[in-house]
């Protein structure tokens, strides 16, 4: 007779985000600490300012403003869901 034993993880058992990463999250997901620059090849780039210095760090390239704007949008959204789970898990359901 074969046993199928698994493992299953819960919320204090997943690897927890450290406070640097955190203060990360919450500065990247700031629209004040983005930008976007044009190329010379005509591109738009999407740069958000480092927390440690005043260098802008690259991140996408996009062909219009529109979509130069909507990427940041999208990061910003992405951060801001990673912060809300570092509060805990979400409930969705629960039965009596």
């Amino acid at each position: 007779m074969t046993f199928l034993y698994t493992r299953t993880n819960t919320w204090s058992s997943a690897p927890q985000p450290t406070e640097e990463t955190i203060k990360y999250w919450k500065h990247i997901s700031q629209k004040k600490n983005w930008r976007i620059v044009q190329l010379p090849n005509g591109f738009l780039q999407t740069e958000y300012k480092s927390i440690d210095s005043d260098n802008w760090i690259d991140v996408t390239r996009r062909e219009t403003i529109a979509g130069a704007e909507q990427a940041i949008d999208a990061s910003i959204e992405h951060y801001v869901k990673k912060l809300e789970f570092t509060k805990g898990p979400k409930v969705i359901k629960t039965f009596e």
